[in-house]
Order: C-alpha cells, then structure tokens, then sequence
C-alpha cells in the first residue's frame, strides 16, 4: 500500500504538495509493521522474508525520516540534493538487486514483485541523480507494478494459509 500510493505521486498522478499523506503511511505500514512482519520472519527461520521485511521496513521509516525531519540548507542546489537522495536510492537499488538473485529460488510471483521494484529503484535513481522527471515517473509507474506484485503475494499467502491449501497460484520455480 505504501508504495502504491508514492507511486502515485512519482508517476505524477496527484500534486506533490500532498505527498505528506506517504508519511503516516512510511512510517507505520511500511516502516514498523514491516519491521516487526520481518522479526516473525526470523523466528519461523525464514532469513529472506526476515531480511526483506526488516530491511524495506527501515527503507520506509528511514524515507519517513528524510522527509519529515531533514531540511537541506537553503544553500544547496537541487542539483546536489538530488544526487543526496539519488545516493541514498542507489543504496537501496543495489540491496534490491542482490535480494532478487535471491528471490528468484521461491517463486514467479515474487520474483515479478522485485523485477518491478527493481525497475522502480532503478528509475528513481536515475531520477534524482539526473534531475530527470521522465525517470522519475516511470520509477512510479514500475513502483504500481511491484505495488501489485506485493499485494498480489499477500493475497496468496493469507488464502492459501486460509484455505489450508494453495487456491491462488504463485507459480513455484524449481529449485
């Protein structure tokens, strides 16, 4: 949810002076309960959904923080700030490009998710790094596409649990 609707906003679907309506949601959906979703993780001995949850759950309370509580000196250049959070993507595209590797041994829908998260990583990056605003938008738009990847996971995962089978496919990838 949180990136479906930051998504919005990269994509250039709503104006930018609502953007502050990501914050509740980084902060708590995508931050602490990411978070505490990824140390339920490590106890049931799932180290990828551990480190995955945490680690995007700290991108989000960390994007949060960056947002709400840092004010670049006015003496700045947009230039330089967009190479300051073009760092702080590029980061986060690298972590997202070694945890798909890993994703690719689960299954096809997961790996979908991150190719699209992957891809929206990428586009912001390049975003910010080249003050380009075409990047940025189709960094929103590939961000709905992981966006639906991830709600399409968890929806197979709570009816299959539920269903104490597999009712919605994931489309399991050989090992």
């Amino acid at each position: 949810m949180t990136t479906f609707v930051l998504s919005t906003f990269n994509a250039g679907l709503m104006p930018t002076t609502l953007e502050p309506v990501v914050l509740g949601l980084a902060l708590f959906y995508g931050g602490i309960v990411q978070v505490f979703a990824g140390l339920l993780e490590f106890f049931k001995e799932n180290t990828l959904g551990g480190v995955a949850f945490c680690s995007y759950g700290g991108f989000w309370l960390a994007l949060w923080y960056l947002s709400s509580h840092t004010e670049f000196s006015a003496t700045i250049t947009p230039s330089d700030k967009g190479h300051a959070v073009g760092l702080f993507l590029l980061g986060w595209t690298i972590f997202t490009a070694y945890m798909t590797v890993c994703v690719a041994r689960t299954n096809n829908a997961l790996l979908i998710t991150f190719v699209f998260l992957l891809a929206a990583f990428v586009c912001l990056t390049i975003g910010d790094f080249a003050g380009s605003t075409l990047a940025t938008r189709l960094g929103g738009w590939t961000g709905f596409g992981a966006a639906a990847g991830a709600w399409y996971c968890s929806f197979a995962a709570t009816m299959n649990a539920t269903a104490g089978r597999a009712i919605v496919p994931v489309g399991p990838r050989s090992r």
